[in-house]
C-alpha cells in the first residue's frame, strides 16, 4: 500500500512539474495557430491558388497562339509527273529525256505523249516559318471562362469550409482536455479522500475501534482509486495529442490549455441559442455554386450551336536543294493572312444530348440540395436541443453536487464517531464523484454542441475576431 501511495504521489509531482514548463494556451490562440497551421486548411489555401492558376490559363484562350516551327525533309523517292502532251515538242525533236532515271533513253513518238514521265522535286526541303491564331466571336469559349471563374468561387468557399471544420474541431478537441482535466481532479479528490479514509480506519482498528473488514474495505478502495487517477491522467495526455494534431502542431510540442470548463458555465447560462439560419452554411453556399456554374454549362452546350470567327495568319521560308550549300539556298518567302468562320451544322445529337445531360445534373443537384437542407435542419434541432438539456442537466447536476456534498460530510462525521459504516462513506463519495462529474459533462455537452451549430450555420471564427477587435 505504501509503494501505491508513493508512485501515486511521484506521478501527481512529476504531472505538476511538467506543466509549471508548459506553454499555457487559451482557445483563441489554439484556433489561430490552426487556422495558419492545420494541413486540410494549407491544402485548401494551395487549392485556391491552383484555380486561380487554372482561370489565368484558360483566359490565354483569349490572346493570340502563336507558333514557330521549322521542317526538314529527306527524299527517298522523287515524284514522278505525267505530261499529256508531246514531250518531243519541248525537247527540240526526238532528242532524249533526262525523266525517271535520268538516262537517254528514246521516247516512242507514236502516241506525242510523255509515256514514263518525269521526276519533280530535289532531295531536300527546308521549311521554317511561324503561325498565329486568335479567336474573335466563340460564345462557347467566353461562357467556358465564366465557368473558369466559378470554380475560383467554389475553391474559396471549400476553403471556408475547411477553416470552419477545422475551428469546430479544434473547439471540441479543446473542451475535450478541459472535461479530461476536470475527470482527473475530480479522480484525484476520489482518490485523496481515500486515503484520508484508509488513515482514518487504521487509526480506529489500532484502537480497535473498526474491525478488520472496514480496514480492508478502505485499502480496496484506495487501491480501486489509484487505476482511475492513472486513466485520468493517460486521457488528458491522448486529449492533448489529439488537440495538438488537429492544431497542426508537433505532438512533441510541450502545451497545455488554459481554463476549465466551469468558466463557460455562466455564459451558457446566459447567452441566447444561436439562430438556426442557414444562409452562411458551407455545403449550401458550394451547391449553390454548382447549380450556377451547371447553369453555365447548359449555355455553354447551347453555344455550341452558335457560329465562331477567327483570324489566322501564317509566315514561312521554303528552300529545295540537292546539296547541303546553305549559302546557295534560294529561299521563298510565303504567309498569308485570313478569316475562319465555323459554322456548325450536324454533329449526330451530340450538341442537343450534352444539353440535356447538363439539365439532367442541374435537376440532380437540386435535389441532393434540398436533401441536404433538410438534413442540416435536423441536424441544427438536434443541436439545439442538446444545447437546451445540457442546461437543464447542469442545473439538476449543481444541485445533486451541493446535496451529495452534504450528504459526504454528513457521513464522514458519522463515520467518526462510528454512527455509520465504512459502505455508506463510500456509497456517499460515490454519489458526489458521479454529481462532480455530472456537472462537467453538462458544461461539455453544451460547448460541443454549440461548436456543432456554429460549424453548421457557418460562424466565422474570423469574422468574430474581426468585429472584437
Amino acid at each position: 500500500m505504501k509503494k501505491i501511495l508513493i508512485s501515486v504521489a511521484g506521478l501527481i509531482l512529476m504531472a505538476s512539474q511538467i506543466s509549471s514548463a508548459q506553454q499555457i494556451i487559451t482557445l483563441d490562440d489554439a484556433l489561430r495557430i490552426a487556422l495558419s497551421e492545420n494541413a486540410s486548411v494549407r491544402v485548401a489555401d494551395l487549392e485556391i491558388e491552383r484555380t486561380g492558376y487554372a482561370r489565368k490559363g484558360s483566359y490565354a484562350a483569349l490572346f493570340p497562339q502563336i507558333d514557330g516551327s521549322a521542317n526538314y525533309q529527306r527524299t527517298i523517292k522523287k515524284q514522278v509527273m505525267y505530261m499529256d502532251f508531246d514531250m518531243s515538242s519541248m525537247m527540240g525533236g526526238g532528242g532524249s529525256s533526262e525523266a525517271g532515271t535520268g538516262s537517254d533513253t528514246p521516247k516512242p513518238a507514236a502516241t506525242g505523249r510523255s509515256a514514263d514521265g518525269f521526276e519533280v522535286g530535289r532531295w531536300n526541303t527546308w521549311s521554317a516559318g511561324v503561325q498565329a491564331s486568335m479567336p474573335l466571336v466563340n460564345a462557347q469559349l467566353w461562357k467556358s471562362l465564366h465557368i473558369s471563374d466559378q470554380d475560383v468561387e467554389l475553391a474559396v468557399e471549400k476553403a471556408r469550409n475547411s477553416r470552419l471544420e477545422t475551428v469546430n474541431q479544434v473547439k471540441k478537441a479543446y473542451f475535450t482536455v478541459l472535461l479530461a482535466k476536470e475527470a482527473a481532479a475530480v479522480y484525484k479528490s476520489v482518490y485523496d479522500n481515500a486515503v484520508e479514509n484508509l488513515e482514518l480506519t487504521q487509526k480506529k482498528y489500532n484502537a480497535q475501534r473498526a474491525s478488520e473488514l472496514d480496514l480492508t474495505r478502505a485499502k480496496t478502495a484506495v487501491a480501486n482509486a489509484v487505476p482511475n487517477v492513472y486513466d485520468a491522467e493517460n486521457s488528458v495526455d491522448i486529449s492533448l495529442w489529439q488537440l495538438k494534431a488537429v492544431m497542426g502542431v508537433a505532438l512533441d510540442t510541450d502545451i497545455d490549455v488554459a481554463g476549465a470548463l466551469t468558466d463557460y458555465a455562466d455564459a451558457m447560462l446566459t447567452e441566447p441559442l444561436p439562430s438556426d439560419d442557414l444562409s452562411g452554411n458551407s455545403t449550401l453556399r458550394q451547391l449553390a455554386i454548382q447549380a450556377d456554374q451547371l447553369a453555365s454549362t447548359v449555355r455553354m452546350q447551347q453555344y455550341a450551336y452558335l457560329p465562331s470567327l477567327a483570324v489566322a495568319f501564317s509566315y514561312s521560308l521554303n528552300a529545295m536543294a540537292n546539296d547541303y550549300k546553305f549559302n546557295q539556298y534560294k529561299w521563298s518567302p510565303y504567309s498569308y493572312v485570313g478569316l475562319s468562320l465555323n459554322i456548325p451544322i450536324f454533329s449526330g445529337g451530340k450538341r442537343y444530348h450534352a444539353v440535356k445531360a447538363a439539365k439532367v445534373q442541374q435537376q440532380e443537384l437540386e435535389i441532393q440540395r434540398t436533401n441536404t437542407e433538410r438534413q442540416l435542419q435536423i441536424a441544427i434541432r438536434q443541436y439545439l436541443g442538446t444545447m437546451e438539456t445540457a442546461v437543464k442537466s447542469h442545473a439538476s447536476a449543481l444541485s445533486a453536487v451541493e446535496t451529495a456534498g452534504k450528504a459526504y460530510g454528513i457521513a464522514r462525521q458519522s463515520y467518526d464517531v462510528g454512527r455509520s459504516t465504512l459502505t455508506d462513506l463510500n456509497d456517499a463519495q460515490l454519489a458526489l464523484t458521479q454529481s462532480q462529474l455530472g456537472v462537467c459533462q453538462a458544461v461539455y455537452n453544451y460547448l460541443t454542441a454549440k461548436s456543432d451549430l456554429e460549424g453548421t450555420i457557418g460562424a466565422d471564427f474570423l469574422d468574430k475576431t474581426s468585429h472584437n477587435e
